[in-house]
């Protein structure tokens, strides 16, 4: 017996369907909520038990719809969603480009000039960039969002800025902030150029301030993502992903989660033994530590869903802040965990292989900004506002969550 919920006017039903029987309906039963616009509920024991004849995923970037709703839309599995979404919450697509993938990474908000800044993917599918290429950061206007949506146009297409930085800035792959009025960047580094963390001024000629780019001596593998935590300190994560698309030379450290002191420059480890350590965040507490592991994506080496599309959950120690205690927090059923982020009810999301995923701070899933396509990461736009990147396009979802302010000293 195959098990999937169907949608009837603003309500979901959960459904029993007979394997082979063209989708006759042999039970219903109403839900105990209303639904909100653009959503579907899919109640987890609708599913628990799909039976010998069913067709079961085989790949993990397969995404799972049993509704067959056309993206983008709130896939709900549990009610505690309801209020992340808020009654009356809306996803749009507002920029696309099918032939590049120009919103990959990133994501920054700027509230001072209502902006969303953005990297273009750094050595992967349809990124134009390369071991002689680099790649770029851009930005939309978030009013320009905002003006478009209100005038209810069917297609939105907002203006796309490409910033014309400086050759220090080198396949840009992380980035949050604004931190001391500057964007954050963590780079991948380009063959022979140093991965870095970097300080860019938001607004023309977006001069540059390179604030690390080596372990005593050593270059970082292919820096991947950033966070500042609230003591000031600024966290990042290397990997080998650079090497793995063809554009750094081989890894020469472990993949590991590295503290950056800005007061002296001191650099230390904080974690390791991660596969494939990638997306990083913290509560607002600065208490627990996310660490994402997309080892399961593997580059040249090709994909590997045995290895962990993981987030791990680490307490930070108050004194060192080393990542202590981990354990398992979330495995993804769609692809690889990637940027994450946390918002003010503790609440957590990640990139994934079907758009976003979000778990309350136990772990539990609480539903997904469906896209039916990868999100590498999101960045909370002001109140109730989310920008999902999608790659060759981005998302706006007014939700009613709100993220964690930007620290900045």
């Amino acid at each position: 017996m195959i098990t999937r919920s169907i949608l009837i006017g603003s309500l979901v039903y959960g459904a029993s369907v007979l394997a082979g029987d063209g989708g006759a309906i042999n039970q219903n039963q109403d839900l105990p909520f209303k639904l909100p616009p653009q959503s579907v509920f899919v109640d987890p024991q609708s599913f628990a038990v799909m039976g010998a004849n069913a067709t079961f995923r085989k790949d993990f970037f397969e995404t799972f719809n049993p509704t067959s709703t056309t993206p983008p839309f709130f896939q709900i599995f549990h009610p505690s969603f309801l209020s992340v979404l808020g009654p009356n919450p809306s996803i749009r697509q507002v920029a696309s480009n099918s032939t590049f993938s120009f919103a990959h990474e990133a994501p920054i908000y700027v509230p001072t000039t209502d902006e969303v800044f953005f990297a273009s993917n750094d050595g992967g599918a349809l990124g134009m960039s390369d071991l002689n290429h680099n790649s770029v950061v851009s930005k939309i206007s978030m009013k320009d969002v905002d003006a478009a949506i209100a005038a209810n146009q069917s297609t939105i297409e907002v203006p796309v800025t490409t910033l014309d930085l400086p050759e220090t800035v080198q396949m840009t792959n992380g980035g949050t902030g604004p931190y001391k009025s500057s964007l954050l960047l963590i780079t991948s580094g380009r063959g022979p150029r140093p991965p870095s963390i970097a300080l860019v001024n938001p607004k023309a000629p977006h001069n540059v301030t390179v604030l690390l780019d080596n372990f005593f001596g050593r270059q970082f593998n292919s820096l991947n993502d950033i966070k500042v935590h609230p003591s000031g300190k600024i966290f990042f994560t290397d990997v080998t992903y650079g090497f793995l698309l063809n554009f750094r030379p081989n890894p020469l450290m472990p993949n590991q989660v590295y503290r950056l002191d800005p007061d002296t420059g001191a650099v230390r480890v904080v974690a390791t033994d991660f596969d494939k350590c990638n997306g990083v965040a913290f509560t607002e507490d600065g208490k627990t530590a996310y660490v994402a592991d997309s080892g399961a994506l593997a580059g040249f080496l090709g994909n590997n869903q045995t290895e962990p599309a993981t987030i791990y959950a680490f307490d930070v120690d108050e004194q060192t802040h080393a990542f202590k205690n981990r354990r398992v927090f979330a495995f993804v059923d769609t692809g690889i965990p990637d940027g994450i982020q946390v918002d003010l009810k503790g609440n957590v999301y990640s990139g994934c292989g079907d758009g976003v995923q979000v778990w309350n701070d136990e772990g539990t899933l609480l539903g997904k900004f469906f896209l039916g396509t990868v999100s590498a990461n999101m960045v909370f736009a002001g109140d109730g506002k989310l920008v999902i990147l999608g790659g060759t396009n981005i998302f706006v979802a007014n939700i009613a969550a709100q993220g964690i302010p930007a620290i900045s000293p």
